[in-house]
């Protein structure tokens, strides 16, 4: 930078041919003594070393030479004084640069450094040169100091020393240095400085290093071009990317001091490659966890294979991708595959298929349907060589040789390829599916995978599939999701928000709207906490789907806190090879409190709790429903809970643990209850009292127990008479078992409170 040209200073003083009327034998302030006319100086037109000179002779103890010219200073000016000049007779002087700093007012700046180091002369007649640089910063080879008050200068020399000597003095030349300055002043280096080509072809990788060993802080400026990068690329000092650069897919570009979008943006040109270029790096030491887009959209052509993108199949350290926005560009990239082939499942190998024909064309992470099937059983990995595939989750009634359907949905962010993922987390990215493509496919392995404060909008099938077990201890928090089947029924709908193979997954303050299933979730240890999601449609008396659906027969979990609407929680134990009781956990280890059940419009037939047994002999051990409030509107419905015996119902004689207490209900025609205090009242005198509440057990279970009968009021006999007496208690009387039976050692009438049970004690 020169500001003599880019703001057009005029920092040259007049030649001394000029006239010495021009220099001012002072400060060169307006009005002071010039040299035109003095005894001891004159123009000399033709010396031999200089052509046309000063020659003056010192005859004051400080000899000033001053340009009357006011010569323009600002901050960040550096201007360099030189002079030379030789010794031709008399006492040899000493010289130094000298100005006179003014201000806006004309003043003179004090403070400002206004004579520069003094070189003592030696010899005659030999061409000694004088220099000083002037400048406003305290920079290393800053002669004169001036800061920023100056706005003018009068430049010259002084001579100090003895008097008498005669010198020759060449024209003053003033020139802009600041260039000088600029690895100091300016916060950057250029890669061209180092050797950079940028012309596409050269690899640049030596030029680069070398810029960005010679940063020392500074920011790596990679100017206009296109360069060409063979290997891996660490920057250890900020960058900015004025031009691009090219590398081969595999090699990874790492910022680590500016990891974002912007800069990989910059680097590859283009928003899409350089989101990629990033999140590859992202699993490699950038010196951050974290790659921000900061905030910005990147627009998918194809779905991301995440693995292979990285070049890993295992990773188990924190990272993080935030702040931004994906959205889907619609092509054919994201059509589903379908494949439909024969294959024969055994008990023997519950979580295989084997002769599987046409294997070579079922891609792993494709989603298997069939006869005896159960919901969100996908292919995890696949040997051509056998024949064989690996399964999510067993099949419930599938034995022997059948056609099965293999459906490959296309996710933006694709997981899959990761055997062994941990701790992977994405914050603050709204997905913008656009009903084109699925969200987010998590590895086959891995713990701790991490989704908070994200917007899932349209995903064509799945919002975030777990195909394999990718999904323990998953964590979704905070995020919403938003349906591509707003329109349809809810009969119509096949998408699902999310589903969970392994264990311990926190489902918490998510939002689902209108989607065919909100969660399909295997394995146990599970909190869904403070979720609202809703299934309902348009249509007056609309069918139902599932919210939440428990494929483990005992998942030890909480649902606690939500706002379930006009959907149901449904308990299955469809991904079991072997559905029928075998001495196991039975249904049940569920804790399910202060949810908010509600259902607009819902058929009278509509339940909110659903127990779907896939095989016989299973009964109900350890559930607790409490404190929830069930409530419809335009319609009630008969009760809240039901056995969908499609294919086997519960054995009701072996219910342990089972709570339905607390509950508040509108909208409902009959409560559901246990233990369940119910008042009778025997107006007729009889020895043995029906006791019938079986209409508040839930599940039409049986009176398994009383736990306590209790009169209120006297007892009496035919005649009025009190009689004190206490009767013994038959359970399971009656169709179905389901009435208490007071026997009383003669018959009475009266009233009384009895607590039944629809289980019994542990």
């Amino acid at each position: 930078m020169n500001k003599a040209i880019t703001q057009g200073l005029v920092l040259m003083p007049p030649p001394f041919s000029a006239g010495l009327n021009l220099w001012s034998r002072e400060d060169g302030l307006s009005g002071q003594g010039s040299y035109a006319g003095q005894p001891n100086a004159a123009y000399v037109p033709a010396d031999q070393d200089f052509g046309g000179c000063l020659e003056l002779q010192k005859t004051l103890t400080t000899q000033k030479l001053r340009c009357f010219q006011s010569i323009p200073f600002q901050p960040g000016l550096y201007l360099r004084v030189t002079v030379q000049l030789k010794m031709m007779s008399g006492a040899l002087p000493s010289v130094r640069i000298a100005g006179w700093a003014g201000n806006t007012g004309g003043a003179n700046v004090t403070a400002a450094v206004q004579t520069g180091p003094s070189l003592a002369l030696t010899s005659y007649g030999n061409v000694v040169t004088v220099q000083a640089i002037i400048g406003s910063g305290n920079r290393q080879g800053v002669d004169m100091v001036w800061g920023t008050a100056p706005v003018m200068g009068h430049f010259g020399l002084d001579l100090t020393g003895p008097n008498g000597g005669v010198i020759r003095i060449d024209d003053v030349l003033i020139e802009d240095v600041t260039d000088i300055f600029h690895s100091e002043m300016f916060d950057w280096v250029d890669v061209r400085d180092y050797g950079a080509k940028g012309d596409g072809v050269t690899d640049d990788r030596a030029a680069f290093d070398a810029a960005d060993t010679a940063a020392l802080g500074k920011t790596v400026v990679v100017s206009p071009g296109n360069y060409y990068i063979a290997t891996h690329l660490t920057f250890e000092n900020p960058v900015e990317f004025q031009g691009t650069i090219t590398m081969p897919d595999q090699m990874r570009l790492s910022c680590t001091r500016n990891f974002n979008l912007d800069t990989y943006t910059a680097a590859f040109g283009g928003e899409l490659l350089g989101f990629k270029k990033a999140l590859q790096a992202l699993f490699y030491f950038t010196d951050h966890v974290a790659f921000d887009l900061n905030g910005r959209r990147v627009e998918l052509s194809a779905p991301i294979d995440v693995a292979a993108l990285a070049g890993l199949t295992s990773f188990n350290q924190r990272r993080t991708l935030n702040h931004g926005q994906l959205s889907v560009t619609p092509g054919t990239a994201w059509d589903t595959q379908t494949v439909s082939a024969t294959a024969t499942y055994s008990t023997a190998n519950p979580a295989k298929l084997t002769g599987v024909a046409n294997i070579a064309s079922i891609p792993v992470g494709a989603r298997v349907s069939g006869t005896g099937v159960g919901r969100e059983v996908y292919v995890r990995a696949r040997n051509i060589a056998t024949n064989t595939l690996e399964l999510s989750q067993q099949l419930w009634a599938a034995a022997g040789t059948r056609t099965f359907t293999f459906e490959r949905y296309q996710y933006m962010l694709d997981f899959s390829g990761f055997a062994d993922l941990s701790r992977f987390e994405i914050t603050d990215i709204e997905f913008l599916c656009g009903a084109n493509a699925s969200c987010i496919n998590l590895g086959s392995e891995g713990a701790n995978f991490r989704i908070a404060d994200c917007t899932i909008n349209r995903p064509k099938n799945r919002g975030i599939t777990s195909s394999g077990r990718g999904c323990q201890d998953l964590h979704i928090d905070r995020c919403q999701f938003i349906s591509s089947e707003m329109g349809l029924t809810a009969q119509a709908r096949g998408s699902v928000a999310f589903n969970v193979n392994a264990n311990d997954a926190k489902i918490r303050n998510n939002r689902a709207a209108r989607f065919g299933t909100f969660g399909v979730i295997a394995g146990t240890g599970h909190i869904i906490m403070g979720n609202h999601f809703f299934q309902g449609d348009d249509t007056a008396s609309a069918v139902p789907s599932a919210g939440l659906v428990f494929t483990a027969l005992n998942p030890k979990s909480f649902l606690t806190g939500n706002y379930i609407d006009t959907c149901f929680i449904e308990f299955s134990n469809e991904h079991d090879d072997t559905p029928d009781y075998a001495s196991e956990y039975s249904f049940g280890g569920m804790t399910m409190t202060g949810n908010v059940f509600f259902a607009l419009a819902a058929a009278a037939w509509f339940r909110f709790i659903v127990i779907t047994p896939r095989g016989t002999g299973h009964t109900l051990v350890g559930l607790t429903v409490s404190n929830n409030v069930f409530r419809t509107a335009q319609g009630a419905i008969d009760r809240i809970e039901m056995i969908d015996t499609t294919y086997a119902t519960l054995a009701f004689n072996s219910f342990r643990a089972v709570v339905f207490d607390g509950n508040t209900f509108n909208g409902v025609s009959q409560i559901t209850q246990s233990p369940l205090l119910i008042e009778h009242v025997q107006n007729t005198a009889s020895d043995t009292w029906t006791v019938d509440g079986s209409a508040y057990l839930p599940f039409g279970s049986r009176a398994r127990n009383v736990t306590s009968v209790v009169a209120e009021g006297p007892i009496a006999n035919t005649s009025n008479v009190t009689q004190w007496v206490a009767p013994y208690v038959l359970a399971e009387q009656g169709t179905g078992q389901s009435k208490v039976a007071l026997k009383w050692p003669v018959p009475v009438k009266g009233r009384v409170l009895a607590m039944i049970r629809c289980d019994n004690p542990l």
